[in-house]
């Protein structure tokens, strides 16, 4: 390949992951035609794009960014995915999609500049909760106290009301 041609394909990949804090490396060799499409297919309709990169190429263009840990997993085939949101979300649906086709190879991720290795990194990746969730969770437990508080109020104002005695505890 000439070097203007990679050149031309590093520029790709610094406008194609600009601003990409996260992604998910797997290996996709051994996948029929179908399969492939079909993982493709389902992982676009949650807005996770599929990229084949060129590992030397990828390395090169990730060196000083937030995915410059990925140089870890981009040995063999790759391919790099990366969506919208969390790179939370990308794990949990790649994990479900290799569970389905066991020719998938989870190779591994970057999160928040961390990296997960292989196929236990990308599983626990994917079993944290988005950042929607973490906050949902903060908010109940932050709540909950509230809640009894208001349980205890609302008995002693229904034994009020009923004129019954209250005890002292």
């Amino acid at each position: 390949m000439s070097k203007p041609v990679k050149n031309l394909i590093a520029s790709e990949y610094e406008n194609r992951f600009k601003g990409v804090t996260g992604a998910v490396v797997v290996e996709i060799r051994g996948l029929d035609a179908k399969a492939t499409t079909s993982m493709r297919t389902s992982l676009r309709s949650k807005g996770i794009r599929v990229t084949v990169v060129k590992n030397a190429l990828a390395r090169r263009t990730f060196k000083s960014g937030p995915l410059a840990s990925l140089e870890k997993a981009l040995k063999g085939p790759s391919a790099l995915l990366t969506g919208p949101e969390s790179a939370v979300l990308v794990a949990r649906e790649i994990v479900k999609a290799a569970e389905a086709e066991k020719k998938i190879v989870l190779k591994g991720a970057i999160f928040d500049g961390e990296y997960y290795d292989g196929d236990a990194g990308v599983k626990k990746l994917g079993s944290f909760p988005t950042r929607e969730e973490a906050q949902a969770k903060v908010v109940t437990l932050v709540l909950s106290p509230a809640r009894n508080i208001m349980g205890v109020v609302k008995t002693i104002q229904e034994k009020l009301e009923k004129g019954e005695a209250i005890a002292k505890a």
